[in-house]
């Protein structure tokens, strides 16, 4: 019987999807649930695998080629059953750890497997149990079964090298040359190379010019001692981590802080919907995560309900996610609130984008030794600028002004965030 592969059902704000890459060629065998092709949207890269074992009879379209949801692209006979002693091997092995896995846990307990790392455990014959998932609870991913890998130690004490796979070229499938950086010339040549954009910066270039075009984008700036934090971080850092598993980071305490401001300025919090003004009555926070292909937004959702702890565990699967490509569409959707830390690459003070429909977005920057005036004495502290771009159409300069107010002194004396005064 010939099984269709079909691109998956995209969202609605998602037109259409390229072909990323191939992990298949037309004559392969392939196993269900191993991943066939990479596609790339202008939000994520989908995984596409296989719901059938067989052997790929026919592939429709080639890597940097167009395709629609619930488009044909790929053609799996399911009468052809895989049997190479390799694989037959590796799909016992993985098969026989996961049944002794079950016995000794019980079905709850045993970790989800994304495609792409249950192809991985397989190969490598993996006791899957034995590999930690850093995905939404607990799914173990491609990163995942890759950092195992490279930690687990040899025979010979030493460590396992992982090395890329490359699919082998079909003669259905069109080459295409990969995207290289160009390459720095001789001093004296005035060499130029035009490459493609992914799709993922384009959207990006879409998106910065949609919100420039449709709001009345301001910013406003000011700096916050961040002494006070860095002394509580400090001061709990160990037993924080002991207790929760997790590090205590600066990121969790302008959530905390954005979170108090935003329930006292309502209109940072909502978005313009033609001419309606939409409240939202739930707090969304989007924390801006640079990822292979650019800038990624996932969502924290509900963060009035989250612990510090939730909030620094949820951070560390979003970024963990973004290296690996891994970032799901519902992970990057929604939001109503923006924070982007700029600091990490060094930025001393900028102007943030809004992203729409957001009205506003918080800009954080490096933390560097500056004189400040305390008691009237000029002190060295560790200072970090702020800055809040907000759409003027629906937030005024005072509210602008008062919710950046908050957000320092809310910081400069985090107490305030537990007290919620």
């Amino acid at each position: 019987m010939t099984i269709e592969v079909k691109v998956p059902v995209l969202p609605e704000s998602v037109a259409d999807a390229v072909i990323a890459s191939w992990h298949k060629a037309a004559g392969d065998r392939v196993r269900r649930d191993e991943t066939l092709v990479d596609l790339e949207t202008d939000k994520v890269i989908l995984e596409v695998p296989a719901i059938s074992d067989g052997v790929i009879t026919e592939i429709r379209f080639g890597q940097g080629e167009t395709v629609n949801a619930e488009q044909v692209i790929a053609l799996i006979d399911d009468t052809v059953v895989a049997d190479t002693a390799v694989e037959s091997a590796a799909v016992a092995r993985t098969a026989a750890s996961v049944k002794t896995a079950q016995t000794e846990h019980s079905l709850d307990e045993t970790p989800a497997i994304s495609p792409s790392a249950r192809r991985l455990l397989a190969e490598h014959a993996i006791d899957p149990t034995r590999v930690e998932g850093s995905g939404k609870h607990g799914t173990v991913l491609k990163e995942d079964v890759l950092k195992y890998i490279e930690n687990a130690p040899t025979a010979a004490g030493g460590r396992t090298p992982v090395a890329p796979a490359t699919p082998p070229v079909s003669k259905h499938v069109k080459k295409s040359t990969p995207i290289e950086a160009p390459a720095i010339p001789d001093v004296g040549q005035r060499i130029e190379k035009r490459v493609p954009m992914t799709r993922l910066r384009a959207r990006i270039a879409e998106r910065l010019l949609q919100a420039q075009h449709d709001a009345a984008i301001l910013t406003t700036f000011n700096e916050v001692n961040m002494q006070p934090v860095m002394d509580l971080r400090a001061r709990y850092r160990e037993k924080f981590e002991k207790e929760f598993g997790v590090k205590l980071g600066f990121m969790s305490f302008f959530v905390k802080a954005a979170l108090e401001a935003l329930k006292k300025f309502p209109a940072v919090n909502a978005s313009i919907d033609g001419s309606d003004i939409v409240y939202h009555g739930y707090y969304d926070i989007g924390v801006a995560v640079s990822g292979p292909a650019g800038l990624v937004v996932p969502v924290l959702r509900n963060v009035e309900d989250m612990s510090v702890a939730e909030i620094e565990k949820s951070i560390i699967g979003y970024a963990e996610k973004a290296a690996g490509n891994a970032l799901s569409i519902e992970d990057i959707s929604g939001g109503t609130f923006t924070i982007s830390n700029g600091g990490v690459f060094g930025s001393m003070l900028s102007t943030p984008i809004l992203n729409p429909p957001q009205s506003a977005i918080l800009g954080m920057h490096s933390i560097k030794q500056r004189p400040m005036v305390v008691d009237g004495d000029i002190v060295a502290l560790p200072v970090m600028y702020l800055a809040l771009s907000y759409d003027h159409r629906i937030i005024d300069g005072r509210e602008a002004v008062q919710f950046l107010v908050t957000i320092r002194d809310m910081l400069e004396d985090p107490s305030r965030m537990l007290l919620g005064i």
